[in-house]
């Protein structure tokens, strides 16, 4: 909760200026931008000077069990033309390899934002990474699968209140 507080009151610093469109990237994103936009708002209230927010969702699915399908399905993405000419803060859970994320901003780019931010609330240091880094980070955290806090594994353990590494006997009673 510190780290998230740190990255709004870095955001509103950055972005503070203009209105915001905040994306949030399901399903994996909903609590981080939960709390996320919770901090924005308390800041805005104890601010001489409140920032418009607005808020939209888009669906991202690369994975299926713990390996990614190495093709990025966006659901949502037809209303994507509306944020021509606004600044767009996309929050996402985590960015691995970053190549949903520079597929995503592909997408978006098409549709001539004024400008567009990424905030990520954890980044998986791996060598597979193709070298994209988000605007601003929560976290970097070790190349292992990771459930909780919204993230999931097949749909499960997204209800938990903290993040942890699945194991491989977990994997293994879960798969589909």
């Amino acid at each position: 909760m510190d780290r998230t507080e740190r990255l709004a009151r870095d955001i509103i610093r950055d972005m503070g200026g203009h209105h915001i469109v905040a994306l949030c990237v399901l399903k994996g994103g909903y609590k981080f931008f939960a709390d996320l936009l919770d901090y924005i708002k308390a800041l805005n209230q104890n601010s001489d000077k409140s920032v418009p927010l607005t808020v939209d969702f888009i669906r991202v699915k690369s994975y299926c069990n713990d390996k990614s399908t190495n093709s990025v399905k966006v659901i949502g993405g037809d209303e994507l033309s509306n944020l021509s000419g606004k600044n767009v803060l996309i929050v996402e859970d985590i960015v691995e390899t970053g190549r949903t994320m520079q597929t995503l901003l592909s997408l978006l780019s098409e549709c001539n934002p004024k400008m567009v931010k990424v905030v990520s609330l954890l980044v998986k240091r791996t060598p597979r990474s193709s070298g994209y880094r988000p605007d601003y980070i929560g976290f970097e955290v070790p190349d292992a699968f990771l459930v909780g806090y919204a993230l999931d594994y097949n749909e499960y353990f997204r209800d938990l209140s903290h993040i942890c590494i699945l194991n491989d006997q977990a994997k293994e009673k879960y798969k589909v």
